[in-house]
Formats: C-alpha cells, structure tokens, sequence
C-alpha cells in the first residue's frame, strides 16, 4: 500500500467536519419537518385524523360483467382477477355519491384529503386504500396485497406517496403478503396485525421489523377461517376504548387489551362487521356507516362516544367499509 496523498489527507481533514448525525431519529418532529415539510405518519389509530389517502371509485368497477356468476350471491372470473358480492352489479354513480359524501364528512371534520392519482388498469378494489398503504410514525409502509384481484395497486399508491413527498419507510417484499386491514394500531408502543390468507407470517415478519425500529411491540393475532382482516373484528375508538366482535376475537386477544388498560363495545347481533369496519376521526369521535343498531348507538353513547353516520352500502357492496377506504398518513399523538 502506498503512503496518503496530501489530496487524501486533506479529504480526511474535511470529512471529519462533517461527521454522520444518526441522531435526532428519522421520525423526530424537526427532522420531518425540516427535511420532508411535515410530521408525517400515525403512533396511534384516535389521534385528530389530519390526512387521509383516498380514490374515488371510478370506471375500473365498470370490469363486472353480470354474465360471469360465481354463485347465486357473487360475479367474479378467477382468471381476470375481479369478483363483486351480492345480486346486482356495482352502481357507480351510487357508489361515487355515497364516497363524495364520505370525502365531505370528513373534509368537515377538518381532516385534508389527498386522493389516489389513477388506480393501476383493472384494480377495480382501489377505493379501499387501506390495505395498500399504513401509515407509521414518519411516514408509511407500502403493503403487499395477496390476491390476483387486488395485486398491483401498491404502484399508484406509490406514485402518490412520492408526489406529496410522505416517506416510504418499508415496502412489504419476497414472499410476504400484508394488507393494511389487518393492521391496527393499539396505543404508541403496542400494535397489532392479523394473521390470514391476506397477511401471511413473512408480511408479519417484516411488519414487525419496522416496528422493532421503532420502540413498537408488535401482536400477532390469527384470524379464524377464511377471516382476511381484523378491522372487521376490532377498531379503536379512544385511547382506551374499542368496538368488537367478541365471538369472532381469540380470548387470549381480548385479554390482552384488558391488560393494556382497553375497554371494548360489544356490537350487537344485528350489526355486522361493516358497523365495526368505521373510523375514529379524532379521540371519541367515529365516523360510521348508517345502520347501526339502537343497541350499540347506546352503548357508544353510555362511553361518550360521539357518531356521525354517513350512508355507505353501495361501496360496502364491493366489499369495504369506511374503515377500508382511508388510509390515514398523518394523526395528531395521543
């Protein structure tokens, strides 16, 4: 090896004025601030819901073709990748009303709507954003959806993250499979994901990871049958309060969140997990999808718990509900 140049030495000299700073973290609020232009991302699932990524459903519904019946409920083709629940088609006008008025009540609750730029051709399921994208503290991780009929919408999710400028802190790769339903925050230190056919263990694993570098315990809770996420089955109200369905949440699970200090809101037997699948825009504040039975409007009441209702049946047809169609990137701290 030769001796230093005085080139080299000089580089030396300069670099060691210029040292690495891992510190403050990335998630630090004046490093976010500073260098991406906000305090990107989510510690918690009640804080006051600040932005929310959304599509509006658009003409890529328009791939049912009521001539490709599953069953006497259902029109799907396995080979394209689409299928749509229930008798009738999609009614797309509908369905946009009812979101525009969804994108309204929240527009009135304060909270800025970014919207999805184009959905990927055929992704007839962009609207439920969720599933695509979490938001995490300092940004958000791009999920990896499982089924052919929603594989390909993580790209305009993407594009629409680098366009604002929200920092992607993972993107679920490999083998692994997650969906931003199964993913739920439970206060800044724990959260949790359901484990089914649409969040398998290598996306779990790589959830974990991410949140490991944060401080985050992650709970990993199997779903039960063909059960895909666990907003259906679970959603937080308030710091220490939930909405559940007690027969469907393992017992150790409900045990848990005791532990952690979490009431929960039995629904009642009329409602089904649409009525869970709301969201809280802020602490005791939900937004939820009209039809909620007496029984549980009273329960929500007795823990004050304040409900706007919106009517969403046309896009809960397609198989989400308002909880489904946001994926929230910014919330205030609890």
């Amino acid at each position: 090896m030769g001796a230093i140049t005085e080139n080299e030495w000089r580089y030396n000299q300069l670099i060691k004025q210029f040292p690495s700073e891992p510190e403050p973290a990335f998630e630090d609020e004046e490093q976010l601030t500073r260098w991406w232009g906000r305090k990107w991302g989510c510690t918690n699932d009640v804080g006051k819901l600040r932005v929310v990524l959304m599509h509006r459903p658009g003409e890529e519904v328009n791939v049912v073709d009521t001539a490709r019946r599953l069953d006497s409920n259902a029109f799907g083709d396995t080979q394209a990748g689409w299928y749509w629940r229930g008798d009738e088609p999609p009614d797309l006008p509908a369905m946009q009303a009812q979101h525009d008025a969804y994108v309204a009540a929240l527009r009135a609750e304060g909270v800025e709507v970014v919207f999805i730029d184009a959905p990927a051709p055929g992704r007839m399921k962009t609207c439920y954003t969720r599933d695509a994208v979490v938001g995490i503290g300092g940004g958000a991780m791009v999920m990896r959806l499982g089924p052919r009929i929603r594989r390909g919408e993580e790209l305009p999710a993407t594009r629409t993250l680098a366009k604002i400028g929200c920092p992607i802190l993972r993107t679920i790769s490999g083998t692994g499979v997650a969906e931003g339903g199964s993913f739920c925050w439970l206060n800044s230190k724990v959260a949790a994901t359901g484990v089914s056919s649409r969040t398998n263990d290598e996306g779990a694993r790589q959830i974990e990871e991410v949140m490991r570098s944060q401080g985050v315990e992650l709970i990993k809770v199997p779903l039960t049958g063909y059960r895909l996420h666990i907003d259906g089955l679970f959603v937080m109200i308030g710091p220490d309060l939930a909405i559940a369905n007690f027969t469907l949440l393992p017992y150790w699970f409900i045990e848990r969140l005791n532990a952690l200090g979490i009431r929960l809101i039995e629904i009642h037997h009329e409602d089904d997990g649409a009525i869970i699948n709301s969201l809280a825009v802020a602490p005791y504040r939900m937004l939820m999808p009209e039809g909620v039975s007496g029984y549980t409007m009273d329960k929500l009441a007795l823990h004050g718990v304040d409900v706007v209702t919106v009517p969403y049946d046309k896009v809960i047809s397609g198989g989400g509900g308002l909880h489904c169609s946001t994926a929230p990137l910014i919330r205030d701290e609890m």
